[in-house]
Parts: C-alpha cells; structure tokens; sequence
C-alpha cells in the first residue's frame, strides 16, 4: 500500500516541480519578447547601408526641388570603413542648365547649386559677358579624401557628399571662362567670377576661391559645412 502511494505521491511532486518549471519558463520568455517589443518601439530609425532617405528635413529639400522643376534621383545610401559616406544623397539630372561629373550630392547641397546657378550664374552671364551659360564645368562632388588631398587630417566635405567644385562655365557662342585663366583675366571675366563668388558666399556654408590658396588656383569650392559659430559662412 504505502508503496502505491509512494509512488503516486513522487508522481504527482515530479509533474508539478516540472509544470512550475516550465511556468516560469514560460513568464520568462514573454517578459523577454514584452521588453523586445518595447524596446523597437522606442529605438530611433538608424540609416543602414541601401537604405532610402527617409528624414523629414531630406523629404522637405526633395519636395522643394521638385517645386522648382528639378529632376533628380535619389541614390542608396553607403558608408565607407574609413569614415566616408553618402547618407541621403541624390543624383540631379536636370536643372535648366547641363553640369558635368555631377555625382552623389547631399540635397541642401543641391538644392543651393541650382538655386546658384539659375539665379546667379545665368544673369551674371547676361550682365558682364552679354552671353548665355550653356554648360557649368565642375570637378565632382563625392570624393572620399581628407581636406586638400592630405594622407591626414580631416575628411574633406567631399567625403560626405557635402561640396561640390567648380573649374570653368561654357557659353553659347563658344567662349570658356575658367577660374584658372578668367579670374585674373579681362575686365568682363573677373567681374562675372567675382559675382559668383560673391553670390555662393550667401548660399554655401564654405565658399574657397583662388585668393584662398594656390590648391584652389583653378576652382570654386562650396559645400554646406556651417563653418562660424554664429552660421554665417566662411568665405574666402
């Protein structure tokens, strides 16, 4: 008899040590997906490599550009292991004027190079050189490198998508006018770069020129790095 109920006794003790094992199992595993979820909930959209432009300053400046009737595409974002990347970035297709080398921009950086070139390069033309700008000459925007080149140092607003250089502007009658020749050049040249210049100086947070340095001898830099504290841009 007492071995009967030995026996069922330990059964009985065995299933519910078990069942409050898997019990707490059980709690322990739903509190693990409860804080999961919780956490998802509250963790910020972090951009991943491939992923599109999603932030609402990006989607105001796309708007905004379409407002203005430029085509532009938007391009997957990438990241470098050597601190390079283009996040948000777009591609401008057609903004009234043909640019060559036109790669990866950011879209503020974008959205004031066609601002500047339809509002400053096209009636400078006009005002000093009595032509028409059929074409800008640049010399790319994403370029994974420090400031000037260096093998140290900074990473350059290029690398980040973030500038954009300009070397000459063709005209509709065939003229060139370069930042290496036409900035100490006629009369009309340097009074039309000069303008230029001038006008990026209010559209750009960096504008560098040929009387910055000899590394900028042949072109204009701009690019969108608030350089002074109080927002105003460093001009040079």
């Amino acid at each position: 008899m007492w071995s009967f109920f030995g026996c069922t006794f330990c059964a009985m003790l065995y299933v519910t040590v078990m069942g409050l094992k898997a019990i707490k199992r059980c709690i322990l595993l739903g509190s693990i997906l409860l804080l999961s979820s919780c956490g998802g909930r509250e963790k910020p959209d972090v951009p991943r490599s491939g992923q599109a432009a999603s932030s609402e300053t990006v989607r105001q400046c796309m708007a905004a550009l379409k407002t203005k009737s430029v085509r532009f595409s938007g391009l997957p974002n990438k990241s470098f292991d050597n601190g390079c990347r283009t996040i948000d970035t777009i591609k401008l297709m057609d903004f009234g004027t043909p640019a060559t080398n036109l790669g990866a921009m950011t879209c503020p950086l974008a959205n004031n190079f066609t601002d500047w070139a339809r509002y400053a390069v096209g009636p400078a033309a006009k005002m000093y050189l009595k032509g028409e700008v059929v074409r800008i000459e640049t010399m790319g925007t994403f370029n994974c490198r420090n400031v000037n080149g260096g093998r140290s140092g900074k990473l350059s607003e290029h690398a980040f998508a973030n500038a954009i250089d300009i070397s000459a502007f063709i005209l509709r009658d065939g003229r060139r006018v370069s930042i290496l020749d036409g900035w100490r050049g006629s009369a009309e040249e340097q009074a039309f770069l000069r303008r230029l210049h001038q006008s990026a100086c209010k559209r750009f947070g960096t504008v560098l020129g040929p009387d910055y340095n000899s590394a900028h001898a042949n072109h204009f830099h701009f690019d969108m790095a608030q350089s002074m504290t109080n927002g105003t841009s460093f001009c040079r």
